[in-house]
């Protein structure tokens, strides 16, 4: 069977659409002020290894930052990813003190796309707070068109799942090291 592109599983909007959330002992503007500052992503992040604003003031609407990220060779390690050290842009999109913080990815030319990663911050009343993660991807971005390419529709479609799958834990393995870092002092 011939699969046109309006057919392909890359075409699904929301492509992803997920979040996850835990309980953290600190005040909503303490968590805030962690999370809005991605030069620390490093301390949390399984792939972002920091980097730099290169654009606004840190942390504004509208400010640009440029992060290192690293790939193992396992992280879905049957599809056609980028592996080693790459660079990607992000513009931040809203920046809410206490309450919620997100960035959207841009193409390599400072193009807008449809993937925004956030966090929302909620006061849970006694002392901690609710930090929830989420991250959505409306149309496929350049680099996911780039990755299936070459792909059949059911490795596309093993391809988005397995692309869950590892967005899910990322998402939690990114709350429990955020968690750990504010608790134990390092904010």
């Amino acid at each position: 069977m011939t699969v046109t592109d309006n057919e392909t599983v890359i075409k699904n909007s929301p492509l992803f659409e997920l979040d996850a959330r835990i309980r953290v002992a600190a005040s909503p503007a303490e968590i805030y002020s962690v999370v809005s500052d991605l030069t620390r992503s490093k301390e949390w992040s399984p792939e972002c290894m920091g980097g730099e604003w290169i654009e606004g003031e840190p942390s504004a609407v509208g400010s640009v930052f440029r992060g290192e990220n690293l790939r193992s060779e396992d992280v879905v390690g049957w599809a056609p990813l980028v592996r080693g050290t790459w660079y990607t842009e992000a513009r931040v999109v809203a920046a809410e003190p206490g309450r919620t913080f997100r960035w959207m990815m841009l193409t390599h030319a400072r193009e807008d796309q449809e993937s925004v990663w956030g966090f929302d911050v909620e006061d849970a009343g006694d002392g901690t707070s609710w930090l929830v993660h989420h991250f959505r991807m409306g149309k496929a971005t350049a680099g996911i068109h780039k990755i299936v390419a070459d792909l059949d529709e059911d490795a596309r479609r093993r391809f988005v799942a397995d692309w869950t799958t590892k967005l899910e834990q990322d998402l939690d393995d990114t709350l429990a090291r955020i968690k750990a870092v504010i608790e134990s002092g390092a904010s």
